[in-house]
């Protein structure tokens, strides 16, 4: 049986020249399943968690047909790949929701940091412990699913110089989050940090990875992967899952994974250098992704980013195997064969494309990749 999986996905909405505009309003009382975000230029929806590949992929693909479809009965609107205003208006905030106080201590606090896109990837594990043991492996490991999904080079129609601009400019909210150590320690420090207004509520920790669940932080039953830029083929998005779902079959397998088992850093500040070794290598990864020069975890050399995935790709494509999805995992190496998003795409701009040609093409080749997805695919499956 394999691991309950889920996504919540982000995205803007706009014109096919790329300009985003803000329709969340009549997208969420029009399209069932899409909720509001802060800013009104982009709209979010959640996939059910599913244990099957194949049901998954129709999950990702549906809510965006159905998008398209409405889209198309406002005038000539579309979907736009990306993470960040990638061609205009990061220095303003279009409120969706003037009422929401929430959104107005966002907006006063962060501004349009906040106002980009991105995946959310769940996980389902409901034993506590097990859970803390997996959010410590993948905050160690999470630079690595940045590096894969990264698509944000632009903001206002520059090249900014970072691969994951979304990742350098998001306001990581607390600024330091400590590798959690048990249950206990989660619950202790998330109240600590309601109690002081460091966080707002219980949903106010943005960071790579968190615990989460019906009532945080007591019930828990899944990991959540923040740190992922918006992956604009659901394909790929499948083979970031199945790269942490294999990864995670083999913590369970192998306890001695655990950061707190198996790093040869020093024993005396021990956790706080992985923190710091974490977090150095989410700022490497949001500069240069793939290419990026990151610190192991386990022993401290350096490593180039497509290097190490490949390494964990080799170490995890058994347990892929042996549970029937390895299918969906291989396309981890046609990503780091050919390049992420970022790549890509500054591939173009550096080839004389200005950005706004590049993200008009963008914005046509994600199009067909849907339809081409439904035709393949969803029209088998059970409605």
């Amino acid at each position: 049986m394999l691991l309950s999986k889920g996504f919540e996905v982000e995205m803007y909405t706009g014109t096919p020249q790329g300009n985003t505009v803000g329709l969340s309003d009549q997208i969420v009382a029009k399209v069932e399943g899409f909720v509001r975000e802060p800013d009104s230029r982009n709209v979010e929806y959640t996939t059910a968690p599913l244990c099957s590949y194949a049901q998954l992929l129709c999950a990702l693909v549906k809510p965006r047909l159905k998008l398209r479809s409405y889209l198309n009965t406002l005038g000539d609107y579309t979907i736009i790949p990306g993470s960040t205003l990638s061609l205009g208006g990061s220095d303003t905030f279009e409120r969706s929701d003037p009422n929401n106080p929430y959104h107005t201590y966002i907006q006063q606090t962060y501004g349009a940091k906040v106002v980009t896109t991105s995946i959310h990837i769940n996980i389902g594990i409901s034993e506590p412990e097990l859970l803390m043991r997996a959010i410590r492996l993948i905050r160690m490991e999470a630079p690595l699913y940045l590096a894969l999904s990264a698509s944000s080079p632009f903001i206002d129609g520059q090249a900014t110089g970072f691969h994951s601009t979304r990742w350098t400019t998001f306001p990581k909210t607390p600024a330091y989050v400590p590798l959690f150590e048990s249950h206990s320690h989660f619950i202790k420090w998330t109240e600590e940090k309601v109690a002081t207004g460091v966080m707002q509520n219980v949903r106010h920790l943005w960071c790579s990875v968190r615990p989460n669940g019906d009532r945080r932080p007591y019930n828990l039953n899944r990991l959540e992967l923040r740190i992922c830029d918006f992956v604009s083929n659901p394909v790929m998005q499948l083979a970031l899952v199945a790269l942490l779902e294999a990864r995670l079959w083999q913590l369970f397998d192998d306890p001695s994974l655990d950061p707190l088992e198996k790093s040869n850093l020093s024993a005396t500040n021990r956790l706080e250098d992985l923190v710091a070794l974490a977090d150095n290598n989410e700022i490497a990864a949001a500069h240069h992704s793939l290419e990026a020069q990151l610190s192991h975890w386990q022993d401290g050399r350096t490593i180039l980013a497509k290097n190490w995935i490949e390494e964990i790709y080799q170490q995890v494509l058994p347990y892929a195997k042996k549970l029937g999805f390895s299918c969906f995992l291989s396309p981890i190496k046609k990503i780091i064969r050919e390049g992420n998003t970022a790549q890509k795409w500054l591939d173009q701009y550096n080839s004389s494309l200005d950005s706004r040609s590049v993200i008009k093409a963008a914005i046509l080749e994600m199009a067909q990749q849907e339809e081409e997805l439904e035709d393949q695919l969803c029209q088998s499956m059970v409605a």
